[in-house]
């Protein structure tokens, strides 16, 4: 009757931890995102100032004609863009993570790019991006760019109040080039709509962070196995505003002089195999064969330049965005005098310059690959990185659920940890559990009976001395034949203790309970530091 009593309370137990931790993992990540709002989404819309935040527009132009790339999303983790198909005719989107990226996610996108031919865009203005970034020899400040020369100013109510911050910061974004000091060939209408990337536009940004690039011990070692471009700068007069008082003069506020706002770097001759042009096939049967493709990273310092407010000239204008730059400041300049022609001087929102970026990283250009897939732009896949974001309450919890399930079974070293614990479980539980010689295996490892025989309290102080004479043998490492042949005396002076002495050598004594406890302790601490 007891055994079976013993068995209902421990499968009560089970029953109850079982519930307690799906209750834990329900409520847990809900409890995280209470409060808290999806932003820089492309698939969130919803308020007027959210809606601003937002990715929206981009997704829509980049889906649309002329372009009509195939976009898609991942919410799990972007560890498994090496698993995609043709990954370097896939752009990976990391715009504002608001969760930082982790080594392994590092690892896998460092991998993609320059192993897979793989593009990508890092878009943040903190510190959440700096494990995939310092990959790459580039690090995110964890405060704001202000910039007392390349800035712009705005008129948001268009009552005529406008309004002056350092942290609307403007610069000319070029392509694969350096950014020039001045005399850039502005991008044409007819030149965009070419996608010729032999330009320069200019860009706008709204508290953004800087950049800073150092090189990597492998840039020492072979300095041609990558190109490495700032395509957007701030002024030499930039600072960090590290002490949050916008004081350029402060000592605080790093201004090194050479602050970025876009780095991009370059990996060329990837090989990889792909459909290729006519007659240059290597692969029995087919058209397919190897080719070099070009693994391409861009990190920018600001998400918000790829939101609705920027990325569209129109609702920017709506907000007081001034499409033609004008001097307000001692100090200020204009991006308009940074061009030679004024067409290309006027700024049409950060679409045109973005969607020519992407254009130049994919593999267009390429003339080895089949005219069949590059006059195609469905055949080129845009992923935006959904994971890095807030989820809604009610579906956080199955949003986390899938990315541990994504990371567990994507990365072979967690897998095949999490098969070897199991597997210790297991082999821990049939090797003790049998050693218990009063302890019932009933052929279920999750149920054990009590033991039947109850001890007898005779028995405890024989017990207490057998602990003591098993401590002092394993700290002074003897067998048991050496232990029984020692002379009590001996024994006595490395016990030590006059009270464990006495515990191990009287006869006489008698013990009480409390008493044989508080020895258990004496002999827990005896053998300790000295």
């Amino acid at each position: 009757m007891e055994d079976e009593e013993g068995s209902r309370d421990f499968a009560t137990y089970v029953v109850w931890s079982l519930s307690v931790t799906a209750i834990l993992l329900l409520l847990l990540p809900m409890i995280f995102v209470i409060g808290k709002s999806t932003q820089y989404s492309a698939y969130s819309q919803d308020g007027d100032y959210e809606g601003l935040a937002q990715l929206s527009d981009m997704r829509d132009s980049l889906e649309e004609k002329p372009d009509e790339y195939f976009v898609a999303n991942t919410m799990s983790t972007p560890m498994l863009v090496n698993d995609w198909k043709y990954p370097h005719r896939t752009m990976l989107l990391i715009i504002a993570p608001e969760k930082p990226i982790d080594e392994t996610e590092a690892d896998s996108i460092y991998d993609f790019v320059t192993e897979r031919g793989g593009k990508v865009i890092v878009a943040a203005d903190d510190t959440n991006a700096n494990r995939l970034a310092n990959r790459f020899g580039v690090t995110y400040f964890d405060a704001p760019l202000l910039d007392e020369n390349q800035y712009y100013v705005t008129e948001p109510n268009n009552d005529g109040m406008k309004e002056y911050s350092w942290s609307n910061v403007w610069s000319v974004g070029t392509f694969e080039e350096e950014a020039a000091d001045a005399g850039n060939d502005g991008c044409s209408t007819f030149e965009i709509s070419q996608y010729n990337d032999g330009c320069a536009l200019p860009v706008l940004f709204r508290n953004p962070t800087g950049l800073k690039f150092e090189q990597t011990e492998m840039d020492r070692d072979d300095p041609d196995h990558r190109l490495v471009t700032r395509i957007a700068k701030a002024s030499p007069s930039a600072f960090i505003d590290l002490a949050g008082n916008g004081d350029s003069s402060d000592y605080r506020n790093p201004a090194p002089g050479d602050l970025s706002l876009m780095i991009r770097v370059d990996y060329p001759s990837v090989s990889v195999y792909d459909k290729v042009r006519s007659g240059q096939g290597s692969l029995v049967g087919g058209d397919t064969g190897e080719l070099d493709v070009t693994g391409s990273i861009v990190f920018v310092s600001d998400p918000e330049a790829f939101s609705n407010l920027l990325w569209d000239d129109q609702v920017g204008e709506e907000y007081g965005i001034p499409k033609i730059c004008e001097v307000e400041g001692a100090y200020q300049s204009c991006w308009n005098d940074e061009f030679e022609n004024t067409e290309g001087s006027q700024w049409n929102g950060n679409e045109d310059y973005f969607k020519l970026l992407i254009h130049s990283m994919m593999e267009f250009d390429n003339q080895k690959l089949s005219g069949e897939v590059k006059d195609d732009f469905s055949n080129f896949q845009i992923v935006f990185d959904e994971s890095r974001h807030v989820t809604g309450i009610v579906s956080a919890p199955f949003v986390e659920a899938m990315g541990t399930v994504v990371l567990l079974t994507s990365n072979t070293f967690l897998k095949w940890l999490v098969v070897l614990n199991v597997g210790l479980l297991l082999l821990v539980a049939m090797m003790i559990v049998p050693e218990k010689e009063n302890w019932r295996h009933v052929f279920d490892l999750t149920r054990f009976a009590e033991r039947p025989n109850k001890l007898d309290p005779s028995s405890y102080r024989q017990r207490v001395q057998q602990a003591l004479f098993t401590k002092i043998r394993v700290h002074h490492d003897l067998t048991r034949d050496e232990m029984a042949l020692m002379e009590p005396s001996k024994i006595q002076g490395m016990i030590g203790n006059p009270r464990l002495v006495e515990l191990a050598y009287s006869k006489e004594k008698k013990y009480s309970p409390q008493e044989l406890r508080e020895l258990m302790k004496a002999i827990r601490r005896w053998g300790g530091a000295k």
